[in-house]
């Protein structure tokens, strides 16, 4: 019997981090490129812009001749684990192990924002939307428009703007983000809860795994994450301590792919 109840509990346990992992533990992972890793590297491949050019009757066509790079990663591991007590289970009126899972979920999430902000933040184009004299304002966000359009960044859904919730919060004084006036009521900053508004062609969302006053444009294929082992956990019990350890693990690395698709957008937050 208790070899049964065990393996139930590690099934339930294992299913709710993976649950709370994805409903609450990563804003930026499904914002990016993300591929399955064998080994200890991850590569990305990465390919030139081409052009096209005429010929003449009967005359040979020119190739684009694009050029092919990589760019690479080394993937790190990361724990969250936590011992659940025995005894403790039968003192308490909360769900220990659904609050464990939650907690382990919630740091693996932290730590796979936390690794896509630093790629991101070391990787940015030179080229910085600056306003450090103040909040940002419409000026800024056209700035930013028309700096990633020159850089032909594709128009296609897969532009974001990650903000620090102050940065956020100081663009509801721009009246052309916060009115329905100018872009209808299915797309003010509240409408279906606080979570993500599109402006400008960007996907623009608040989230505290950016630091103040940098926040991260960017384009979902110029960000690469590399997946060497995904969220899994495993509960192990320890006679020593007459508990259950819940080990909570993932190994990741994350690298910015194109530096001419992230830019920092700065303000004085």
């Amino acid at each position: 019997m208790a070899n049964t109840i065990d393996t139930a509990f590690i099934k339930q346990f294992e299913s709710d981090v993976h649950l709370a992992y994805q409903r609450m533990g990563s804003k930026l992972r499904n914002t990016v490129r993300s591929t399955n890793v064998a080994g200890s590297v991850a590569r990305f491949q990465k390919i030139g812009t081409g052009s096209a050019s005429t010929k003449s009757r009967n005359g040979n066509i020119t190739p684009m001749e694009l050029a092919h790079s990589t760019v690479e990663v080394t993937m790190a591991d990361y724990y969250a684990a936590e011992y659940i007590d025995k005894l403790d289970e039968l003192k308490i009126n909360i769900n220990e192990r659904q609050a464990v899972a939650t907690s382990a979920a919630a740091a693996l999430g932290r730590k796979t924002d936390a690794l896509l902000y630093a790629a991101m933040d070391a990787g940015a184009s030179s080229t910085q939307i600056a306003d450090t004299s103040g909040a940002l304002v419409k000026a800024d966000l056209l700035s930013l428009f028309e700096t990633v359009g020159l850089a032909d960044m594709p128009e296609d859904g897969g532009r974001w703007l990650a903000m620090n919730p102050a940065g956020f919060a100081d663009l509801f004084s721009i009246t052309e983000f916060a009115s329905s006036d100018y872009v209808g009521d299915q797309n003010l900053p509240f409408a279906g809860g606080l979570t993500m508004k599109t402006f400008l062609s960007f996907n623009i969302f608040s989230t505290s795994a950016v630091t103040g006053g940098k926040n991260i444009a960017y384009h979902t294929n110029a960000v690469g994450l590399g997946i060497n082992a995904d969220v899994a956990t495993e509960v192990n019990y320890v006679a020593e301590k007459a508990a259950h350890l819940a080990t909570s693990m993932m190994s990741m690395g994350a690298t910015v792919i194109d530096d001419e698709g992230v830019y920092e957008v700065l303000d004085n937050n």
